[in-house]
This record gives C-alpha cells, structure tokens and sequence, in this order.
C-alpha cells in the first residue's frame, strides 16, 4: 500500500502563494491518480485537483488559473503551486491516491495540512 504526507501548509496574507507537497512512499504502482482536496469544519471535502502518472491535469472551477499540480520527476511527490490566494481558500489540504478498481489498490489519504490565508 500507500503512504502519504503532506506538508508546506502555512499562513498567509491574501495574493500571496504557497506550495503544498505530498510525499508517497509504498508501493508505486498504487501511487497515482493523485488527488488534491480541501475541507473545512462542517463542510465536505471539496475536490481541487488531481494528476495522472503520465502528467495530465485535472482542476476544480474554484481555483482553475490560480492553482497548479505537477509531480517530482520520481513521481513519488506531487505538489501543489498555489498563487492569489484568497480567504476563502483557508482550509486543510488533503493529498490523496486514487487508482482504479482494476488495480487493487485501496485509495489512501494523508493526514492534511492547513493553510490559512487572511
């Protein structure tokens, strides 16, 4: 299986950036798709963007031009380049795995990192 762990969460004023990270270490075949989500108390756990093994990028519509997810080149770690950030963009930040049924590897998330914009 997979672990995951997050880290770069910080505070920060508003325009400014961060980089989130998230390192994986098990096996690698079970290491992509990789996900990016955030939550806040009382709210679900809201999808921002994920990356395929080959590189192709998905994005949520809340941070489409601000946010970008690339990978290591020894793909083991993704990470998430987040710039203009806005207030509304506070919440803990969660790394997660998500490989298809077909290959038998359960979906693994991270323990989170939070960011606080203000």
């Amino acid at each position: 299986h997979v672990q995951l762990v997050e880290s770069g969460g910080d505070s920060v004023q508003a325009g400014g950036s961060l980089r989130l990270s998230c390192g994986a270490s098990g096996n690698t075949y079970c290491m992509y798709p990789r996900a990016w989500y955030r939550q806040n108390p009382g709210k679900e756990r809201e999808f921002i963007a994920s990356i395929e093994r080959d590189g192709t990028t998905t994005y949520g519509d809340s941070v489409k031009g601000r946010f970008t997810v690339s990978q290591a080149e020894n793909k083991n770690t993704v990470y998430l380049q987040m710039n203009s950030l806005k207030p509304e963009d506070t919440a803990q930040y969660y790394c997660k795995t998500d490989p298809p049924t077909v290959t038998g590897c359960p979906p693994r998330w991270g323990q989170g990192t939070q960011v606080t914009v203000s």
